[in-house]
């Protein structure tokens, strides 16, 4: 049911009957607000619509709306309006007519009245429905005179109330758009909002368009009903509804989005044998399934971030053209909570190389285990059609002993979230490694664990990370974990955003097409 907002302005505090008075066996009706228009609370405050929702059906025919603009003529056509001044609990009739002219400020017709004599526009009236002779509504009347004896008001017409409600728009005959194309453009917009349909309204409307149709308005839409709405009332172009139409059925009918197919950068570091301070780094680019070797060397620990600087820039030529680069650093496990998504993107860029691409971590024997290859692929197939699962805590001082931890998370865990680093919860962590769980998240740095006072980072950690990826299929955490970084790096103060120091464990063995490559030891 359509009124006025300022009818209904204690509706907070108060509750919303409604009764008609042409069929009074029907009783109250209890209903609620259930769109706003936004009026402020002023006179000429604009927006001044409201959406009742009855709590139940009630048998009466609804209202028939009229052509935008039939209220204009010549002569100016009669408008009926129904209303309930004070007295006259029944009702009374008035009759106006409106002015011919521009909107007042572009939001209201003049209406003025036909005879000097009758009943005119009072309080009682706002809300009331204007209708031509034929009892379709061109409006509805939301202002009247305040001096005695002026018999001038304002109406909200039709086309101004689906600003403020787009799904009036349905209803309403547009002047150039058949009422069959409308019709279907609707029920599209319901279908597609029934089923979550994951569509952007603005390529959406660009790719419907022609090159001199209107373009979208500044800022763009919120939504697709806003979009539709905008088809129809700014269009004039015939076929516009009907193609925008096709276009929106083309993308219900097409198949969902394949998660994104990562082609990974691969920087692979172990141990050398030559010395606890040397290691062999290994950097290597995926292309069409194919390992493509960039460079291999062994390095002192000191000096293995400017050497893996330099090859990751090296190993993008290796990758097709709109590949989806993902980093993936292979380490061993005492290296996994180092800070590589910290590391910079070169000498003259300082730009983290967490913040400038997707960037995971795995563990070097988890990656070489046939074992675990073979039941994570298993996993991640079954994660194909995921769309986001539970976060499995491993809370700070966590009594849960490791061989529970390792039935919990067996099975159906798709991702884990520990409160602390690997060095304060070793036991747990490596439960993590030695199950095929997809997917690890933890703080690099915060809560040490047992017996620290105050209150936990960890928890604080794991209650926002829950929060982060909820909803989010498991193959698309590499990008929100970057996005997560960039907001705690762009924060005013870095440190105190709790994803500062958030470290990615994803392994998902599709991306490696062939063996991961054997690092050649240089001793013997």
């Amino acid at each position: 049911m359509l009124t006025c907002a300022h009818v209904v302005r204690w509706s907070e505090g108060a509750a919303v009957t409604v009764t008609f008075p042409g069929r009074r066996e029907l009783g109250e009706v209890s209903a609620a607000v259930a769109v706003h228009g936004g009026w402020q609370g002023g006179p000429a405050d604009p927006g001044d619509l409201a959406v009742l929702e009855l709590d139940r059906e009630v048998p009466l025919e609804p209202a028939v709306f009229a052509r935008p603009g039939s209220e204009q003529g010549e002569p100016a056509p009669q408008l009926v309006a129904y209303g309930f001044p004070k007295g006259y609990d029944e009702g009374m009739l008035a009759s106006y007519r409106a002015l011919p002219g521009p909107l007042i400020s572009d939001e209201w017709v003049q209406l003025e009245a036909l005879t000097a004599h009758g009943q005119p526009l009072a309080a009682g009236f706002s809300g009331a429905a204007l209708a031509l002779a034929d009892g379709t509504v061109v409006g509805m009347v939301t202002a009247v005179a305040g001096a005695k004896d002026v018999r001038v008001g304002r109406m909200l017409p039709v086309e101004i109330m689906a600003r403020y409600w787009p799904e009036l728009g349905e209803l309403v005959p547009t002047p150039g758009h058949r009422a069959d194309a409308r019709r279907r453009l609707y029920a599209l917009v319901r279908r597609a909002e029934g089923t979550g349909l994951a569509c952007d309204p603005n390529r959406l409307y660009v790719s419907a368009m022609d090159p001199f149709d209107p373009p979208p308005p500044e800022g763009g839409f919120d939504s697709l009903r806003e979009a539709a709405a905008y088809v129809q009332w700014e269009v004039p172009e015939p076929g516009a509804v009907a193609r925008f139409a096709d276009r929106l059925e083309e993308l219900l009918h097409a198949p969902p989005p394949r998660p994104a197919t990562w082609s990974p950068i691969v920087v692979e570091i172990d141990h050398s044998g030559a010395g606890a301070d040397q290691v062999t780094v290994e950097v290597s680019a995926y292309r069409d399934g194919q390992r493509r070797p960039v460079g291999t060397r062994r390095l002192a620990r000191g000096a293995v971030r400017s050497f893996v600087q330099e090859r990751i820039d090296e190993a993008f030529t290796q990758l097709d053209p709109g590949a989806e680069e993902l980093l993936t650093f292979v380490l061993p496990r005492e290296w996994l909570n180092e800070p590589v998504a910290h590391w910079a993107c070169s000498e003259d860029d300082p730009t983290p190389l967490g913040c400038a691409y997707p960037l995971v971590v795995t563990d070097r024997h988890r990656h070489r285990s046939g074992r675990l290859r073979h039941q994570l692929r298993k996993k991640w197939r079954k994660l194909g059609v995921s769309t986001g699962g539970t976060l499995h805590r491993v809370d700070c001082g966590t009594r849960e002993r490791p061989a529970g931890l390792r039935m919990r998370l067996r099975d159906d865990a798709e991702l884990a979230g520990f409160a602390t680093a690997p060095a304060a919860a070793r036991e747990h962590f490596e439960v993590g490694l030695h199950v095929p769980v997809p997917v690890l998240l933890w703080p690099r740095r915060g809560c040490p664990g047992d017996g620290h006072d105050g209150p936990c980072s960890g928890t604080a950690f794991l209650d926002e990370l829950a929060v982060s990826v909820a909803g989010v299929p498991p193959s698309e955490l590499p990008r929100l974990v970057m996005e997560l970084r960039e907001a705690a790096d762009a924060a005013d103060v870095p440190d105190e955003h709790w994803a500062r120091d958030v470290q990615l464990l994803w392994d998902d063995p599709r991306c490696f097409a062939e063996p991961a490559a054997l690092l050649h030891s240089p001793v013997g």
